[in-house]
């Protein structure tokens, strides 16, 4: 189940790369706004496309698997008991754990995503060669599910666990799909949200801001702004000793 939803990520990033920046999580373009990469304006819309993609993935991977799930439950569709299935398509949490551990498994797993993502495109750290970044990225979040998905199954993404959510709700398994571990929705919208932001600032804090500046970066706009004044001056000098009037003098 991991390997294959990692592999889901790289191809979701090859195919959406070259139109959107391969923007999959809200919660990664809300950290990309906070940091300036990305404009502001485009964040709702780009929230919106995201839950009804992931709506519409829960959707087909109902229908191809109609007859299989309605085999195994017998036409009774439950979120509780050996025979539950609503976890084939949003997050759950273990029967132990708690809310508040749950948002912070949650915190930590985006947290760990996004600084990971960071380091792999930052180009002044040890970026991967251009065209790898999808495969790396899909590794990584194979190893957050393999060691941190046995909580409540790393949703990581706020519309990658609500879309699902909502469908599953209208497709059989009903609003407890909201109420199921003491109301637990909320936790995989807003958590990874708070990771994001958290990962971004731990990657500028320890990272970003130790990278050496390019020498035009270095130098003040006064310094810059002097520079260009005394390169026209030499300019204008070096015209007037070409002018053969200059020579007669």
């Amino acid at each position: 189940m991991y390997l294959a939803g990692a592999i889901a990520v790289v191809l979701a990033i090859h195919v959406s790369g070259g139109v959107s920046g391969g923007h999959l999580n809200p919660a990664y373009s809300l950290s990309m706004c906070l940091l300036g990469r990305f404009p502001w304006w485009k964040l709702p819309l780009y929230t919106l496309i995201q839950l009804v993609g992931s709506f519409a993935g829960a959707a087909a991977a109902f229908a191809l698997y109609y007859d299989a799930i309605q085999d195994y439950t017998k036409g009774n569709l439950t979120i509780f008991g050996p025979r539950e299935t609503a976890s084939i398509f949003c997050s759950y949490p273990a029967p132990y754990l708690s809310i508040a551990n749950g948002f912070l498994d949650q915190v930590m797993g985006t947290a760990m995503l996004l600084v990971g993502i960071l380091a792999i495109v930052d180009s002044k750290n040890k970026p991967v060669p251009q065209g790898l970044e999808p495969i790396v990225v899909g590794m990584l979040v194979f190893s957050i599910g393999l060691s941190m998905g046995a909580n409540c199954s790393y949703p990581i993404n706020p519309t990658r666990d609500l879309g699902p959510r909502l469908f599953s709700a209208v497709a059989g398994w009903g609003l407890d799909v909201f109420r199921a571990g003491n109301n637990w929705w909320w936790v995989p919208v807003v958590a990874p949200c708070v990771g994001a932001v958290l990962g971004a600032i731990l990657y500028q804090i320890f990272v970003e801001i130790h990278h050496p500046l390019a020498k035009d970066e270095e130098e003040s706009p006064k310094e810059k702004e002097a520079q260009r004044g005394d390169m026209k001056e030499a300019q204008v000098f070096s015209i007037s000793l070409d002018n053969p009037l200059s020579h007669r003098l």
